[in-house]
């Protein structure tokens, strides 16, 4: 049995007055994801526990079949693993995210520097070691970087930088044990980055220039086990963003670089359905990952957040069900968000989100269609999202 998980991150959403109260999955043009609620079975996942932070790490772990309020460590430090960053016994891994700052108005403009390249980043953040007498700084991709310190700001209480746009820093700059030396970090990197040669070349070409870090999800090593002794079958993970690398190589799965993967509107949707497929003649199960519905909810940007999905959907599940369907294999295939990311709040939000399964030995129900409302007539009913694996599986 082949298992494919096709995971459009933070594609679902809220009911929205200017589409008639529908949601954008309602209203994107999504054939291959209605096929599989209409022939196949399904439900709500959730994948956030109660009193847990609604991020892509939490979710993500939870449909990997790994229950987070067990393993989750925070999100950094997947991020360094999938960087090759090695973490000694007490050392504490930070995301640093390069953001757009108003510096006038101290308000939170853009969570990612107008998603600023890797190119880019890098040579911003060799510029700022300096400030780090305390810690290592490593470049990631794009606006997606780490600092590691050495038992230092475990516990500081750090907000996401997606989680207040417009809204003013001050309030809610890192605070708590240890929050003084992020602050101090953070508050360093301004004047170095207002006047980088990069930033100036950024703001003459009309681009946002990253002019602040901005840190946050931090924790130490999890312990977790591989997913092939749980389950006794080997994965692979494909992605474009270092959270989703990280957790694959905790859980042991082949992780699977493809050329133009970016993680948002314009990734190389082709390049990842053709290597899910060839990845499957290797292992059991595979585990797609598509970044760009959330960026587009994050953003703000509803038209664009319908396209992510309309292309996710034609792009991505189309070509994987082709493929599978000709593959000579019995299979299993599902398809969900992690959690929503609703456009009007451009964060996420830690609700059930649909899925639906089709394949070897699986009837449909009454789903006619994939989206928030008809999941509510999948015979599944609700699960706790890491126990989508036991159903796929079963």
């Amino acid at each position: 049995m082949k298992l494919v998980i096709m995971l459009g991150d933070g594609m679902a959403d809220h009911p929205i007055k200017v589409l008639g109260e529908k949601t954008p999955l309602e209203v994107a043009e999504t054939p291959y994801m209605d096929r599989m609620a209409k022939e196949g079975c399904g439900g709500y996942a959730l994948n956030v526990p109660q009193g847990m932070p609604p991020g892509s790490d939490v979710a993500n772990l939870s449909v990997m079949g790994y229950d987070p309020r067990q393993y989750y460590s925070g999100r950094a430090p997947l991020e360094a693993a999938a960087m090759n960053v090695s973490l000694k016994e007490n050392d504490v891994a930070f995301r640093c995210n390069l953001v757009n700052v108003d510096l006038e108005k101290g308000t939170m403009v853009d969570y990612s520097a107008g998603h600023i390249s890797t190119e880019e980043t890098r040579g911003l953040i060799t510029s700022l070691q300096d400030i780090c007498s305390e810690g290592r700084l490593y470049p990631g991709v794009s606006y997606r970087n780490l600092l590691v310190l050495n038992g230092l700001a475990e516990k500081a209480e750090c907000t996401p930088p997606h989680d207040i746009m417009d809204m003013p820093i001050e309030d809610h700059m890192p605070r708590g044990e240890g929050a003084s030396i992020l602050r101090e970090m953070m508050d360093a990197s301004v004047p170095i980055l207002k006047n980088h040669p990069i930033n100036r070349r950024r703001d003459s070409q009309g681009k946002r220039p990253a002019n602040m870090i901005w840190l946050w999800g931090q924790g130490k090593t999890p312990s977790m086990p591989k997913f092939e002794t749980m389950r006794g079958i080997r994965g692979a993970v494909i992605s474009a963003v270092d959270l989703l690398k990280g957790i694959g190589v905790y859980a042991g799965f082949e992780v699977i670089d493809v050329p133009g993967a970016t993680g948002v509107l314009d990734t190389n949707y082709e390049g990842k359905a053709q290597a899910a497929l060839e990845a499957l003649e290797r292992v059991d199960f595979v585990y797609l990952h598509v970044e760009a519905p959330d960026e587009m909810g994050h953003d703000g940007k509803l038209d664009k957040k319908i396209e992510a999905i309309r292309r996710f959907d034609a792009r991505i599940v189309g070509p994987v069900l082709k493929g599978l369907e000709g593959s000579g294999y019995e299979w299993r295939a599902c398809v969900l968000p992690d959690h929503p990311t609703p456009v009007a709040l451009r964060t996420h939000t830690s609700e059930p989100v649909p899925f639906a399964m089709m394949g070897a030995s699986i009837e449909a129900d009454k789903m006619e269609h994939f989206s928030e409302r008809d999941a509510a007539q999948g015979s599944l009913g609700q699960i706790e999202g890491h126990k989508l694996m036991n159903l796929m599986m079963k």
